[in-house]
């Protein structure tokens, strides 16, 4: 970690959770106990998206506030060992509480319990290090100093979460002109556009923003990019789910990471598809990003169908960096 940086490629700015995961486990009826077969305390929220971007080799910074109470200073510490992850803009505030939330998580589906403070507005001050790209919520307005980095350069990238009024109002829509890639998960996205299908609500977003990325959990991923009309579909590769808690943030911060690569969108999407895949093998999300090595050793022990000449490259090369360092 170091204190000062003139370049971002990425910043991540949110709530961090303190997240703790109850493997294979069902809700408890009232009055009962039941007993989970494995646990992790692990990072959550938007940590889930950092630690990923940094595990693969982003110079990534996270503008977020955690407390001096037990489970965020245990958090401040996992995240401090992360290489290529600044925390200059990690504010510790005494007396906070730090969010935290409970996961009770099979293989597929997973409850939580929530616990959060309310916390100061997150702000990113002028004449901060230039940021090549950032993620932000746009259920809510977005913050003047997204609109201000954008402004200079930085590519903004929107997600949204569960619209629990069950409006899914045209007002997020109208809001996407904010942003310059918008990457909704396939129920998310078919609400708001009132379509059917994760194919027909791409294109539908198309009228919204230049690059639309809906993901479809265990199926993939498709895209549609407006100014050239390409829609492309990608299939996700099969795994041995754990635990899918974090895997649409591992998506996006893959993603986003592949932006500087220069890659087509295709393999932009295989990189993605397969980091998120990867990381339900084990529990939790930042816990179980995947870094380059274990995309190379996968790559090359399953030989999974498709071309993965570009990204098992890249893996390959980045793995020999890291033993390097």
């Amino acid at each position: 970690m170091t204190t000062t940086a003139p370049h971002l490629d990425l910043l991540f700015a949110g709530s961090i959770f303190c997240d703790l995961v109850f493997a294979d486990v069902p809700l408890p009826a009232a009055g009962a106990e039941v007993f989970a077969n494995a646990f992790a305390l692990t990072p959550g929220g938007v940590a889930n998206r950092a630690v990923a971007a940094a595990r693969l080799g982003a110079r990534t910074g996270l503008l977020s506030q955690l407390g001096d109470d037990a489970l965020g200073t245990s958090i401040d510490a996992m995240l401090c060992a992360e290489p290529d992850l600044d925390l200059a803009w990690l504010q510790r505030i005494p007396g906070f509480q730090s969010p935290v939330s409970v996961a009770l998580t099979g293989a597929h589906e997973r409850s939580f319990i929530t616990y959060q403070e309310d916390a100061d507005p997150l702000q990113w001050q002028n004449g901060g290090p230039t940021v090549g790209a950032t993620h932000v919520g746009v259920q809510q307005p977005l913050p003047d100093w997204v609109a201000r980095l954008r402004a200079a350069g930085t590519k903004v990238f929107g997600g949204v979460g569960w619209d629990a009024s069950g409006v899914w109002s045209e007002t997020v829509l109208h809001r996407l002109a904010e942003v310059d890639v918008f990457v909704p998960n396939d129920t998310e996205a078919m609400r708001y556009t009132r379509t059917s299908t994760a194919a027909d609500a791409a294109r539908a977003l198309g009228n919204y923003v230049e690059l639309a990325v809906v993901t479809e959990g265990s199926r993939g991923a498709v895209a549609f990019q407006r100014s050239t009309g390409e829609l492309i579909q990608v299939r996700t590769v099969p795994v041995d789910a754990i635990d899918p808690t974090g895997a649409g943030d591992v998506f996006v911060a893959a993603l986003m990471v592949s932006e500087r690569f220069g890659w087509p969108l295709g393999q932009r999407l295989q990189l993605a598809v397969l980091s998120a895949s990867l990381s339900v093998r084990t529990l939790g999300g930042a816990a179980s990003a995947p870094r380059p090595c274990d995309i190379a050793e996968f790559l090359s022990a399953e030989s999974p169908a498709g071309n993965w000449s570009i990204i098992k490259a890249w893996a390959a090369a980045q793995a020999i960096s890291e033993e390097k360092e």
